[in-house]
């Protein structure tokens, strides 16, 4: 697809710069070199157009991955409050523990006296008894109550160990919301920080897109705003090799030799995927001269 220069110049498109003077530099560029961004916009006569849409671009990629991480700061901290939360209940967890288990220790105590006292009152019974049967009887219950003085015991011993226990897992538990009151104040400090840096960048990028976007004929905004749209924000490849880098696809050689020529002003696009096709460098010296030989 192609739209002539005529009818996409930009009114107000400034030159290639000049030496001293400092360009604003697209990403795609950068990941080239600087040497070669210093010479396709000095010396590669292009669209005027494509520099412009290029930094549009990088503008536009940078404000969406702005906006996103504005938008996950409320998420982070609601994070961190689940955090707070989870601990909280986590330790008011281990303190209804550990008064349970206090409760079953005061009990399985009590149930051991009581047997005791029991056994000690069958044992100063078994004193004044006058028949033999009276007095087995009474060491029977004195030996139930013992044997169930001995159990209370024990299941007192494994209370007083739960209790431990339950006092362990409180001690954790203060440490884990200790931690966690930390980490979501400190959480809280870098977000307003870094959401201020983040907002103040966005509004700058948000200027500068609106700049250049006032600069760009509104035919070709539209052609790009729907490209993008479509391709996540990508709007603009490089044709290298014979090769749209957008998609993949391969380029007609004709095409392909056209995008790379210096004096084609023309807005091309890549038959399979519409994005706005751009070259980094110009075509060779051998490559002009066939292309010229073909055209006569």
């Amino acid at each position: 697809m192609l739209l002539s220069a005529a009818a996409n110049t930009p009114p107000e498109i400034e030159p290639a710069p000049e030496a001293g003077r400092q360009a604003v530099v697209p990403l795609f560029f950068l990941e080239r070199g600087k040497a070669l961004l210093r010479r396709v916009l000095n010396s590669f006569c292009m669209n005027p157009a494509i520099p412009q849409l290029l930094e549009l671009q990088r503008l536009d990629l940078r404000i969406a991955a702005l906006r996103a991480e504005l938008e996950a700061f409320p998420k982070r901290i609601k994070d961190a409050d689940a955090m707070l939360v989870g601990a909280r209940a986590g330790l008011a967890a281990a303190k209804e523990k550990h008064s349970h288990a206090q409760t079953e220790r005061k009990k399985f105590e009590l149930d051991v006296n009581q047997w005791r006292e029991r056994a000690r009152k069958y044992r100063d019974q078994s004193a004044s008894v006058k028949t033999n049967e009276a007095y087995k009887a009474l060491q029977h219950e004195i030996a139930h109550a013992e044997s169930e003085a001995a159990a209370a015991e024990d299941r007192q011993l494994e209370q007083m160990m739960a209790v431990e226990e339950t006092e362990r897992e409180i001690k954790f538990a203060e440490v884990v919301l200790k931690d966690a009151e930390v980490s979501l104040a400190a959480e809280r400090v870098q977000i307003q920080s870094q959401g201020a840096a983040k907002k103040s960048e966005l509004d700058l990028n948000l200027a500068q897109r609106e700049k250049i976007a006032a600069s760009i004929p509104e035919e070709l905004m539209a052609i790009y705003a729907r490209v993008a749209k479509r391709h996540h924000g990508v709007a603009l490849a490089e044709a290298a090799t014979e090769q749209c880098r957008g998609c993949g696809m391969r380029l007609l050689p004709h095409t392909f030799q056209e995008i790379r020529q210096p004096e084609n002003h023309d807005i091309i696009q890549c038959e399979t995927c519409n994005r706005i096709l751009y070259a980094a460098e110009p075509a060779p010296a051998s490559a002009k001269e066939g292309a010229a030989s073909s055209a006569a």
